[in-house]
């Protein structure tokens, strides 16, 4: 039978597409545009859109398993979970894992109430933000201008995400089953500052920028980086523009103990352990160089 991947083209589709073909699985892919999906040629690319459940009929049927995103292009949170689930049901699916979002949406409860086997990932960082989060300002400048440096966290590799996801969705006993995944060691932001130097062989900085000054620089909405928590925020209801600010100070400058606390939750699911932020910065290099090197 075949496993549906839907975000086939976001961040942890395309790995986890790869570890299913690896694997010797057929392999069908959920996009809104399959014109420029961009997938291999052993993948069949449907068409249609988490956010309307008529469209989705088509890649729902003949499948075994799903894997989920529990949110829509605009980072919202879905709201038709019931008409997804009962689509997943009528197509005769048995197993789902679902990668969530920002917030519980309607798809995570409706898919805990049904029959359906079901295993939540809970990525707590994914490296690949720092594409987004660091990639302009290491580029241009060489310097991350942020506050709370010696904040700390576990990110874990996009990759080793989709790993997770390909091993439950083909094996048996993850059935109603949480798990928190992070990378294998818990690094401050100069930290990775300087992985990412090693890598580029440049001499790449992290200013501190205080409380006050943050929101001083900050305080204009087209002065803010673009960072992947200030997207995130947008999906908490009621949040306005002007609070953005104020809650990333709260959030970056408070400890957390869950978000970071590190798991063997990888290595345990797929056999092996996850990679390192150095493996990540030596990979994606080339995106933090300066334009005309790059």
């Amino acid at each position: 039978m075949t496993i549906l991947v839907t975000g086939a083209t976001g961040t942890v589709g395309r790995h986890l597409i790869y570890h299913l073909l690896h694997q010797g699985q057929k392999v069908r892919a959920l996009t809104r545009n399959p014109a420029t999906a961009s997938l291999p040629e052993d993948v069949e690319v449907i068409g249609g859109d988490l956010t309307d459940a008529g469209t989705l009929r088509p890649a729902f049927g003949g499948i075994s398993a799903a894997h989920l995103i529990t949110f829509g292009g605009d980072y919202q949170p879905l709201g038709n979970g019931q008409q997804i689930v009962d689509l997943l049901r009528e197509g005769g699916v048995r197993k789902v894992t679902l990668l969530g979002g920002w917030q519980e949406g309607s798809l995570e409860p409706a898919v805990r109430a049904s029959p359906l086997e079901w295993t939540y990932l809970n990525p707590v960082q994914f490296m690949a933000n720092f594409l987004t989060d660091w990639g302009e300002p290491l580029r241009t400048t060489g310097v991350v201008r942020e506050p709370y440096g010696d904040r700390k966290s576990p990110p874990i590799h996009e990759s080793d995400i989709a790993a997770v996801a390909a091993t439950v969705l083909t094996q048996d006993g993850h059935a109603d089953q949480a798990y928190h995944l992070t990378g294998p060691e818990v690094l401050t932001a100069r930290q990775m500052i300087r992985h990412l130097a090693e890598a580029t062989g440049r001499d790449l900085r992290f200013e501190e920028l205080t409380p006050d000054q943050t929101r001083q620089e900050w305080g204009a909405l087209g002065k803010r980086p673009n960072l992947s928590l200030f997207r995130a925020f947008t999906q908490i209801p009621g949040v306005r523009d002007a609070d953005v600010v104020e809650i990333f100070l709260q959030m970056v400058g408070t400890p957390n103990k869950y978000g970071t606390t590190l798991t063997d939750n990888v290595e345990k699911i797929t056999g092996r352990p996850p990679r390192t932020f150095a493996q990540w910065a030596a990979e994606h290099a080339h995106h933090f160089q300066p334009q005309d090197a790059a």
